[in-house]
């Protein structure tokens, strides 16, 4: 019997596939609460929040929000786009990297056209001292983006990074072939609706894997990303790292914009590296279901938000 937190995340996910819920969220979403997730609709209110993250002490990250571009005109407008980002953020000293999907880069299109796209931006984000890391999408799309990412490393393309989800069930063998390459690798449990020949149903197992992959990825050569919101987990983390005398300039936590401040803090003020992850876009709505999706909980917040309109 499903868990009630995997049958709502589940529902959640199902929404936003709704044209009605999308057109709703579209023209009232950032004010109901949107804004709590995204850090504006514009490169200029998101360099702004990173601006100020910094100041506090914390790494950033920034994504251009969008995906599954359909023609390689847009593919190229998102290169554009991604390539002002990555100077305006060098232009302002910000300790920013930023991220990208490879959707977006024109994947859909073909493996080429992505993979081209990504070594003209990670060669301009070379020059700049930058990091570029490619967000994992959903299932179909892993085979083509942890090829792609194997063939950039092979380009010289080394300020390149990837993500593994702990939900799938290939990620500990996608693991385990990636730890030769000294990867940087963000670890996450996942936010899409997967069936459950891909993926594990269950939040337990899924927090299972996602333990596992930290630990394997910590004792590995790389360097890792642990992408949590899960006191538990990051705990976990802190105390293998202590036992296996891992140094803490190998790992970092990262953690989304507006979810659990009081925490990123704490984790600052122990010494630990903390990155908040910051997006910005007109196409933030699949974004924002995601992470109700994540914390179904959060969907009281938007509720409390609604009644108060």
């Amino acid at each position: 019997m499903p868990s009630l937190n995997t049958l709502a995340r589940g529902a959640i996910l199902a929404a936003a596939q709704n044209r009605t819920t999308k057109a709703f969220m579209n023209r009232y979403g950032m004010r109901l609460g949107a804004s709590r997730f995204v850090a504006g609709e514009t490169l200029d209110q998101c360099v702004a929040v990173i601006r100020g993250l910094n100041q506090q002490g914390f790494k950033c990250n920034a994504t251009l929000l969008g995906e599954a571009v359909t023609s390689a005109a847009d593919a190229d407008r998102a290169v554009a786009e991604y390539r002002g980002l990555i100077q305006r953020l060098q232009a302002e000293a910000l300790n920013c990297n930023v991220a990208i999907k490879l959707t977006l880069m024109g994947l859909d299109l073909g493996e080429q056209v992505a993979e081209e796209n990504m070594v003209t931006l990670l060669q301009f984000a070379a020059q700049m001292g930058m990091t570029m890391r490619i967000d994992m999408e959903d299932s179909s799309h892993v085979p083509a983006t942890l090829a792609i990412y194997r063939r950039l490393r092979e380009r010289g393309c080394d300020n390149v990074g990837a993500v593994l989800q702990s939900c799938l069930r290939r990620s500990v063998a996608d693991l385990e072939a990636l730890l030769p390459l000294a990867p940087n690798l963000r670890l996450v449990k996942g936010a899409y609706l997967e069936s459950r020949e891909v993926a594990f149903p269950e939040k337990a197992e899924v927090d299972r894997k996602y333990l596992q992959l930290i630990e394997m990825a910590l004792e590995g050569a790389g360097y890792t990303a642990i992408a949590t919101h899960d006191q538990r987990m990051i705990r976990h983390s802190i105390e293998f790292a202590e036992r296996k005398h891992i140094d803490r300039d190998r790992f970092e936590f990262q953690m989304l914009y507006g979810i659990r401040p009081q925490l990123q803090r704490e984790l600052l003020q122990e010494g630990y590296t903390v990155l908040v992850a910051t997006c910005y876009g007109t196409h933030w709505y699949p974004f924002f279901m995601r992470r109700l999706a994540e914390r179904p909980a959060n969907v009281l917040f938007l509720a409390r938000n609604l009644v108060r309109r």
